[in-house]
């Protein structure tokens, strides 16, 4: 008896650690820079199939960067916003288009009112599938006209992402009315809203 409900067990944690297996494997990340990470994360968490926007850190050259020493424009480290999705409900094409209505990919090193190149729009891709479609997805939009610049968002490959402090994740939540006027005032919402429209 005891043999059969240690059978039993062993089959249990078997499928616990099976479907925790399947689970990791569903899940992909994907990484853009657009400014302020503030206003980066509440566009991806809205989206199904989005399970977790994350702001931090990339593309500097020391570890372990802080907000300070980013803010001050001399680590190379661009303010960057993580995304871990399910591929099988949001497509990596799908991101892409919500990064690029969400961003000026015309201005260099600034969005808006942040100015420093640590406000540039960059795309960080994982793996040579990633590169191809923000490639092609760029291409897109250059052909696309919409914009009368030239389209000076950089695509390279994502290294370390550091996250950043605790204060600045979900911030549209915990200090809604002080994001909220930070968004209006920093002129981005009427870009988006001027370039897009309703579409």
């Amino acid at each position: 008896m005891k043999n059969l409900k240690f059978i039993f067990l062993l089959l249990l944690f078997s499928c616990i650690s099976l479907g925790t297996s399947d689970m990791t494997q569903n899940t992909e990340k994907a990484y853009f820079a657009g400014g302020c990470f503030w206003c980066m994360e509440p566009p991806f968490e809205v989206l199904d199939g989005v399970l977790e926007a994350t702001s931090g850190y990339m593309g500097g050259e020391i570890e372990n960067p802080t907000y300070e020493q980013v803010s001050m424009g001399n680590t190379g480290h661009a303010e960057v916003v993580e995304i871990e999705y399910d591929p099988n409900i949001i497509t990596y094409g799908e991101l892409l288009e919500v990064f690029w209505r969400n961003i000026d990919p015309t201005a260099l090193n600034y969005q808006f009112a942040d100015v420093g190149s640590q406000y540039r729009t960059e795309i960080f891709t994982v793996g040579p599938e990633q590169m191809e479609e923000a490639l092609r997805s760029k291409d897109e939009l250059e052909k696309s006209n919409k914009f009368d610049k030239p389209i000076v968002t950089a695509i390279t490959e994502a290294p370390v992402f550091y996250i950043a402090e605790e204060y600045h994740q979900d911030f549209y939540k915990k200090q809604s009315a002080r994001y909220k006027i930070y968004a209006e005032a920093s002129g981005r919402k009427g870009f988006l809203e001027d370039t897009w429209g309703d579409e």
